[in-house]
This record gives C-alpha cells, structure tokens and sequence, in this order.
C-alpha cells in the first residue's frame, strides 16, 4: 500500500510542476502588456524547459547522494522562488530569468526524485508506476489553464506568477516530506524487463552509457518527439486563436482537454512499453505524430476538429515519451545507475524544447501563420522514425 500511497504523491507533485504546460496562455497577454513579438513571449516556456532539462542532469547524481526528500525540498524551494519572482518583472527579459531560469532548474531538480522513487518501488512494472506518477505532469493542465486564465482576467498575468508560486512553495514542499528509497527487503519484486521479451544483463554507469549506439538513438528520437509535443503545447492556445478563429473561452476549453490526452499518455505508453517494447512503442508514436502534422497541415485551418483531434494526439504523445524514456533508459542500461543515467537521457528534452519552441516562433514572425511549421516538423519526424528502425537497440551483456 505504501508504495502506491507514493505513486500519488509523486502525481500530485507533478499536477503543481505540469503548470509549466499551461504557459501558452500568458503568452497573448504578455505580447499585449509589453508590446512584444510571438517569438518573444516564447523566450520563458523555451528557457524553463531547457533548464528544466539540464538540471535534471545534475540533480540524478544529488538524488543518489541526498536522497529523493532532500533532493525534492531543495527544488520545491526554487520552484517557489522562481514563480514568486516572475510576479516582480518589468519585461520579458527578468521574466525569462526569474522563471525560466530559476523556476526551470527547480522542477528540474524535483522532477527525477518521484521518478526515481516509483522505479525503485515497482521494478518489474516500472512503464506503469512512472506513468502514473508523470500522469500529474500532463493533467496539470486540466485544472491550471482555465484557473491560470481567470487569474490573468482577474489580477493581470504577473500577479497570477505570484499567487501561484506562493502556492507551489507551500504545496511541494509538504509533498516532498514523505518521498523515500525502499530498505532492503520492503520489496519482493525481482528486477527484471522480461515483460518486454529483453533482458540485457547490464547495470551501466553513465561513461558506459554514452558509447553506445543506443544512448544516442534514444537521445535523439526523445529530442524529436518532446520537439514535436512542446512545439504543440507552446503553440496550442495562439494556433486555436489565431488559425482555428476560436474564442478565448474555448481555446481555455481545448488546452484542459489537451492535458487529459497528454496525462493519459503517459501510463498508457508505460503500458505499451512494458507490453511491447522500446522500438514498437517509439514507432507506434512516431506515426501517430506524422498523421498529425499532416492532417494540421493539410485540413487545419479553420477547422475545430481537426485542431482538436491533432494537437489532442500530439499532446498524448509528448506524455507518451515522458514515460517511454525513462522506461527505456532502464531497460537498456540497468537500474543500479538510473537516476544518473535518465538524468542524462533527458536533456533531449530540452534540446526538443529549445527546436520546437524557438522554431515555430521564428516560423510564425517570418510567415505570419503557424501552419508554416509543419512541413519542417514532418521531415524531422520522418528522422525520428529512421533512427528509431535502424538504431532503438540495447547493449547486451555480452557485447560489452
């Protein structure tokens, strides 16, 4: 009972972190307060992810060393400070700093602690207990956009970073009082990825890891579809707007439905890596990426349905890849170096991050539409699925 007791705490850790993806709707209101470009307003989302990303390589060699409750406060201090700051900016400048900078490299640090924790409770289903506990990250949405934009019409965009960040303080920081590493003999679970019909008899290291050929397809493929989900979520509210002529009210509306698919990603991509594998569930999402692109490309302008089901899809698979990833990562190098190792896996997230966001920005100033975008993002996908068939490998024991 105790362990899933922490899978819920990890969930609700996440519902407070996830608010990060409910960012697009400050953006209209921000470009209108200070005058500023589309490209401009996405400086903070793009900046907090890429620290987001980047700590998170740090912050697995703490949580080894602190343990995940230290760990979790220290973020959840950051996470605080930087929210609370954002509601003092004069421009998109300090904005960028003050939450991109700071609040970023707090949920980077927090990030990998329930992870870590829901891996080492549950080592034979960890594709189900870490997407369970990521589910928050992409359910946030659910209830942060439309709370997030009555706050804005209410007390003005930097008043809303101040509430919120007096929350977060408050909230994480009880959250991340119970997180713990299982003793020796809480658990009878073998470890094992015999599930997914792999067992690669390897616990690498981290200097391990980075010479194989399965690192760097994981890298990439994970870069290109956090690419493909972030670019969907930066550009979510302004495409409704501005390409699908809805209203405020129902843009609010399509970014809550857009964070159930992006939370039901997660467990049931984690399922379907357990069930499958690494290579089938990457081709699988993939291609469900590819029909989108299209579909936005092709039959997107002015049409609800099709933004709807599209960037619906888009969103799922970006909470796909936040389970398939560490899942993976386990499952081709090993459990006893996680923390380390995921750490480093995920700063293709904030590599995709940094392509997605700076991109369909620069895209939409250049072009003045969004549906510009896909094209580029349809060949990258295509890469993604090359790699993917040629290069989703793991190392095996007796190929070290």
């Amino acid at each position: 009972m105790r362990k899933w007791l922490l899978v819920l705490i990890g969930f609700l850790i996440n519902i407070c972190m996830g608010a990060i993806y409910s960012f697009s709707v400050f953006r209209k209101p921000l470009e209108k307060m200070w005058g500023i470009s589309a490209a401009q307003s996405g400086l903070p989302f793009m900046v907090f992810l890429a620290f987001f990303a980047l700590t998170m390589a740090v912050a697995g060699g703490l949580i080894r060393k602190w343990g995940p409750r230290r760990t979790s406060l220290l973020g959840s201090i950051l996470v605080g400070l930087g929210w609370v700051g954002a509601g003092f900016s004069q421009n998109i400048e300090l904005l960028t700093l003050l939450y991109g900078v700071i609040g970023g490299a707090g949920v980077g640090i927090v990030y990998g602690c329930p992870i870590s924790v829901a891996a080492a409770w549950f080592p034979r289903r960890s594709g189900l207990a870490i997407g369970l506990t990521v589910m928050g990250f992409g359910l946030s949405g659910l209830v942060m956009a439309p709370l997030m934009d009555w706050l804005i019409r209410t007390v003005g965009p930097l008043q809303t970073f101040f509430y919120l960040g007096i929350t977060f303080l408050a909230v994480l920081t009880m959250l991340s009082l119970p997180l713990r590493f299982p003793k020796q003999g809480e658990i009878n679970e073998v470890v094992s990825v015999a599930t997914v019909g792999i067992e690669t008899g390897v616990d690498m290291r981290r200097s391990q890891m980075v010479r194989t050929m399965g690192f760097y397809a994981l890298w990439s493929t994970y870069t290109i579809g956090c690419m493909a989900g972030l670019m969907a979520i930066g550009i979510a509210s302004p495409f409704g707007k501005e390409v699908v002529k809805l209203d405020d009210t129902m843009t609010a509306f399509s970014i809550s439905l857009f964070s159930v698919f992006n939370g039901i990603g997660r467990p049931l991509f984690g399922m379907v890596t357990d069930r499958f594998g690494p290579r089938k569930s990457v081709l699988m999402s993939f291609g469900l990426v590819l029909a989108s692109f299209l579909a936005l490309y092709f039959l997107g302008e002015g049409n609800p349905l099709v933004y709807l089901v599209s960037f619906g899809i888009l969103w799922l698979n970006l909470g796909g890849w936040l389970a398939m990833a560490p899942t993976i990562t386990k499952i081709f190098f090993g459990a006893k170096y996680y923390s380390e190792n995921y750490g480093l896996v995920f700063t293709a997230y904030g590599a995709g991050a940094i392509i997605g966001t700076s991109m369909s920005g620069i895209i939409r100033d250049l072009t003045g539409t969004y549906l510009s975008v896909f094209p580029v993002t349809t060949a990258l996908t295509i890469l993604g699925l090359i790699i993917a068939i040629f290069g989703l490998k793991p190392t095996f024991r007796n190929r070290l």
